[in-house]
């Protein structure tokens, strides 16, 4: 059997000598303890070295792409087809190879493994005619040589450059906010009125850098900058401003911070410009789905492309939410919804009820961009527009189907209510922070007395309505009786007498009712004239 050995000098081919030992894996590295031992094993049959770095560097990146050196196929043609023997090789993918295109049998196995590590344990004193000196120095050459070739293996698909442009730009923010607050604050002591009217920082900053002092805004023509009107308002403001005399010392050190403010203003959009074209040209199907700006903070968050790729949808989607994600575990509270893909424009788009489901299906379809930007052979953004495509319909059909309910029985838009955002303005109510009660304890006690008299007397009344009833029932047909006996002709009399009693006991109703009567024997004189009647019809 023949060992295919690599190393950084050249190529070694080398034949083992007593294949029994081979067998026994566990107690094979004690055969190679020294270069005695190891030549009784294996033994040198053909070394190939390499001229130069280059040529090793060459061939090297073969190996480690499984493909076969032009150098390798000629010492392999020359001496292991004429061997007509097996041959051992460290890498399964390079057997492959060698089996394919050479037709030669290739062994890769646990056994081959150990063999390899016997024999670059003792390189030394197999190889002979290479120095330790030069195989050292080579290895440090190649070491070199091959990281440079790993790093500058596509200048286009480095994606480190995205990385750091939207770093500078979120920095590039902050400077600019505080530059521009320092500019309207230190300014404002001598113009306070230019800041209300124009409020674009960077409209404020060239005003301030054409003019200067306030005294000249008069004689200064800034129809370049500003429209009529407000070019009118702020010479006006001028000649009438309440803001302190500076001297020109100040107003110079102004001029120059708004010239720093301008310049990177300037540096800001060249840089967007910049941020744009790389991620077109890295990711540009994830360009698409989330735009730029949040691609590549996605990218930066995750390091590189590569291990953006690897993620999974559901991390994806809350990535840059990690202390919210661990708070909530932590606590025991529902989990956000999203992270930095909150700030794509599709969730932007979606209602406040529809954003975590917008979110999921966003994320879901970004990995799908990423993953075919980061290991996808085309370049193209074809795959990213149809999946936006696809999730603006689905937006819409969420939306619509919100409209359809509410369109339709009562129900449906009850159920909808309660997820509509409402805005109520509650006014505050100030008689609920009073310990103090409403009214006074003799006010309650009145109030408590009055109650008791009006039920007491109301109870009276009805007493005295029933009694006079009572009595009316008793005395009409004694009356009639006697009528009837006297003559028919007096009936009529009666009547009218009837009809008199009853309005006199109406008015006698409320007198009663003040000072009621405590006994019912006592005659009234209605019984007296009555009486007489009787007497007088007796005789």
């Amino acid at each position: 059997m023949l060992v295919l050995f690599e190393t950084s000098v050249g190529y070694a081919i080398f034949k083992v000598l007593n294949e029994k030992k081979l067998q026994e894996v566990d107690s094979l590295w004690k055969e190679f303890e020294t270069p005695e031992k190891a030549n009784k094993i294996v033994k040198l049959k053909h070394f190939e070295k390499f001229q130069d770095t280059a040529e090793a560097l060459a061939a090297f990146t073969a190996l480690m792409e499984g493909k076969i050196n032009k150098q390798l196929k000629k010492v392999l043609k020359k001496i292991v087809k004429e061997a007509h023997e097996p041959l051992a090789v460290a890498d399964a993918k390079l057997g492959g190879v060698i089996k394919e295109k050479l037709n030669l049998s290739c062994i890769h196995s646990p056994v081959v493994n150990e063999l390899m590590r016997g024999i670059r344990s003792q390189m030394d004193g197999l190889i002979p005619g290479v120095e330790p000196r030069e195989m050292a120095a080579m290895c440090l050459g190649l070491a070199h040589s091959l990281s440079r070739y790993r790093l500058k293996f596509s200048a286009d698909k480095v994606d480190t450059m995205i990385v750091q442009a939207i770093s500078l730009l979120d920095d590039l923010d902050k400077e600019l906010n505080n530059y521009i607050m320092r500019c309207r604050e230190w300014y404002g002591w001598h113009f306070p009125e230019l800041g209300k009217i124009i409020s674009d920082n960077l409209t404020y900053c060239k005003c301030l850098q054409k003019v200067g002092d306030r005294k000249n805004y008069a004689s200064a023509s800034l129809s370049d900058l500003l429209s009529e009107e407000v070019e009118a308002e702020v010479k006006a403001a001028a000649e009438i401003s309440m803001g302190t005399e500076v001297s020109e010392e100040d107003i110079c050190n102004i001029l120059h911070l708004c010239t720093q403010v301008i310049e990177i203003s300037e540096y800001r959009t060249q840089l967007y410009e910049y941020l744009q074209n790389r991620m077109m040209a890295i990711a540009p199907n994830v360009t698409v789905m989330v735009g730029e700006l949040v691609g590549a903070r996605l990218i930066a968050h995750a390091g590189s492309l590569l291990n953006l790729a690897k993620h999974a949808a559901s991390t994806v989607q809350i990535l840059g939410a990690e202390k919210a994600l661990f708070r909530a575990l932590k606590s025991r509270r529902d989990t956000p919804k999203y992270g930095l893909i909150y700030h794509a424009s599709l969730v932007g788009q979606s209602s406040p009820k529809h954003k975590g489901k917008i979110s999921r299906m966003l994320a879901a379809k970004t990995v799908l961009a990423i993953r075919y930007d980061a290991f996808g052979e085309d370049s193209s953004s074809a795959m990213g527009v149809e999946n936006r495509a696809k999730l603006e319909a689905r937006l819409r059909i969420l939306e619509d189907r919100g409209i359809r309910k509410i369109s339709g029985t009562g129900k449906a838009l009850a159920k909808a209510e309660k997820y509509e955002h409402k805005s109520e303005v509650k006014t505050y109510d100030p008689s609920g922070d009073s310990t103090l009660p409403t009214c006074s304890k003799k006010r309650k006690i009145e109030e408590v007395d009055k109650e008791d008299e009006i039920t007491e007397k109301k109870a009276k009344k009805a007493k005295i309505k029933i009694k006079a009833e009572e009595e009316e029932v008793e005395e009409v047909p004694v009356v009639e009786v006697e009528e009837e006996e006297e003559q028919v002709e007096e009936e009529p009399s009666v009547k009218k007498k009837k009809k008199k009693d009853k309005k006199k006991h109406i008015k006698e109703e409320p007198l009663s009712e003040e000072e009621p009567c405590t006994s019912t024997a006592i005659p009234s004189p209605e019984k007296k004239k009555k009486k007489k009647k009787r007497k007088e019809a007796e005789d």
